[in-house]
């Protein structure tokens, strides 16, 4: 029988003699295999650099990509506010040209209804002075429109015979 002392002591002789049986069983099993990780891991390792490699350069590419084309945005932009300027300079300039013809209209139409009542009062005072001319004017005409016809019916029976 063992004694209590002696246990640990047993317990690690095996556990190392185990831990050694293990590993030498690795080793047996690579060289027998004949497949050594490390060139593999080196391969792996090295394509996926390759990958990152290309991975970034394409990164890269779509990264200039979107700022050309945000670039190309800004200074559409810029022309797209540049119009915008323009029209409201030519909208504040337009919408000056109204006002001033809108006050040169009703300064025509003021001018126009002033001519208007001058001109009916005017009138009013010449109607009366012409009221008193007016049936010698329209004596002198009856008797020229007479004469006129007169002459318009001699002419048309010389034509007639």
């Amino acid at each position: 029988m063992l004694q209590i002392g002696q246990q640990p002591l047993l317990v690690t002789a095996v556990a190392l003699v185990l831990l050694f049986a293990g590993i030498g069983g690795v080793f047996a099993w690579r060289s027998w295999s004949g497949s050594v990780p490390e060139p593999e891991r080196l391969t792996a390792s090295r394509l996926q650099q390759a990958r990152v490699a290309q991975a970034s350069e394409q990164l890269i590419e779509k990264t200039k990509g979107i700022e050309a084309t945000q670039q190309q945005s800004v200074d559409q932009l810029q022309v797209v506010q540049d119009q915008l300027l323009t029209m409201q300079r030519l909208l504040s300039a337009q919408q000056n040209e109204t006002r001033k013809l809108t006050e040169q209209v009703g300064v025509l139409t003021s001018s126009l209804d002033n001519l208007r009542q001058s001109f009916a009062s005017t009138s009013a005072t010449d109607d009366t002075a012409s009221a008193r001319e007016t049936p010698r004017r329209s004596r002198s005409r009856a008797t020229v429109n007479n004469r006129n016809r007169s002459k318009a019916a001699a002419v048309q029976r010389k034509r007639s015979r």
